[in-house]
């Protein structure tokens, strides 16, 4: 179930983003997949980087950027059936950004370009016939914690769209990214994130290329990218959803909403939040059975969009998870694991990071 920016009759609503019931959705690509957990013996995620030196470029928006060395490994997870079959596949060298792209870099794409998002244009009445004009202003889908007990089977119950609400205003005309310029960007659809990545002389990644970056050269049959236990050495090791979603957020890991870039420790590869703080937008159409069609060496996914869920919408995947994640209710932020969005629809848990070709 996830977000599309569409308009029911006399009200705006949007569906669920990036999750799945862990209770109803587990057997076919039809549903959503949930991820079981795995056992076994992991280094800690907190010792010094034990891989060979990294080496480090500055793109043209100052940001740091890792070189991945190429190579193959086993992409997919047993426990999602739209991340199957498990296959190996080779990918090309490439450099990608240490950490998310940050407001304060987007926000000078715009004021260099005057760029405007799809969340701060208004909607087209074409596409939404029936509905009252005065309703299609623009705005975005904003995360709206009930409050009390809900079921989770009802998303509509902590999604919002909320008029005004922008990459400038994740949550709304009152919020501000003031103070938050080290944060992730968020409210972009993809063709935002596709026109700032251009802009810099990058571009986005493929879903091969993030998950071998995600993964740093460690194995598929681990419950996260850093190994099998949710934290270490009592800390936490991503930004995400503790307590009893969608109601309460203890903020164990500090942090309620998106962190400041680089709050967590890095991975291997010395990329920082692979897993958790924001979803991040990928080149590839969403198909939940793109792995039985792929090719093996730099696959760029299918030519085309589809989703048995919604199959009037575009998608495209989008990998990691974000702040909203837990085993509650959406567990797709685990190694292996696929997530999806509406190519028009940007919420304030989706950001992105860039790639760039040697």
């Amino acid at each position: 179930m996830f977000i599309t920016r569409w308009i029911s009759f006399s009200s705006l609503a949007f569906i669920a983003c990036q999750s799945s019931n862990s209770q109803e959705n587990k057997t076919t690509f039809v549903s959503d997949s949930v991820a079981v957990c795995h056992v076994g013996n992991i280094p800690s995620r907190f010792v010094a980087i034990q891989s060979a030196e990294l080496v480090y470029q500055e793109g043209s928006d100052k940001a740091n950027m890792v070189l991945i060395e190429g190579g193959g490994f086993q992409m997919g997870s047993a426990n999602f059936p739209d991340a199957q079959p498990i296959h190996r596949v080779e990918v090309n060298s490439f450099y990608m950004d240490e950490h998310e792209v940050t407001n304060a870099q987007f926000a000078s794409f715009v004021d260099a370009t005057g760029y405007v998002t799809v969340a701060e244009q208004p909607l087209n009445p074409a596409e939404f016939p029936g509905v009252d004009p005065e309703l299609l202003v623009p705005g975005s889908a904003v995360f709206s914690p009930p409050e009390g007990a809900v079921n989770l089977s009802n998303h509509l119950q902590w999604w919002t769209y909320v008029p005004g609400a922008s990459w400038k205003h994740p949550r709304g005309p009152k919020s501000t990214i003031k103070g938050k310029e080290n944060h992730p960007v968020t409210q972009l659809a993809y063709q935002d994130a596709a026109a700032y990545a251009k802009w810099v002389g990058k571009r986005l990644p493929t879903e091969a290329e993030w998950e071998y970056a995600a993964k740093a050269g460690r194995h598929t049959n681990e419950t996260y990218y850093w190994g099998n236990d949710k934290k270490e050495e009592g800390k936490w090791l991503a930004n995400i959803f503790q307590g009893d979603f969608p109601v309460l957020n203890t903020k164990e890991d500090g942090f309620e909403d998106t962190a400041p870039v680089k709050s967590f420790p890095a991975n291997a590869w010395g990329l920082y939040d692979m897993e958790g703080n924001v979803w991040e937008w990928c080149a590839d159409f969403y198909r939940p059975d793109a792995y039985s069609h792929t090719a093996l060496k730099n696959p760029k996914g299918p030519v085309d969009s589809y989703d048995p869920q919604e199959p009037g919408s575009v998608k495209r995947v989008q990998r990691g998870g974000s702040f909203l994640c837990n085993d509650q209710y959406c567990e797709r932020y685990k190694a292996g694991s696929r997530g999806k969005g509406e190519e028009n629809s940007p919420t304030n848990n989706v950001g992105f990071r860039c790639v760039k070709d040697i």
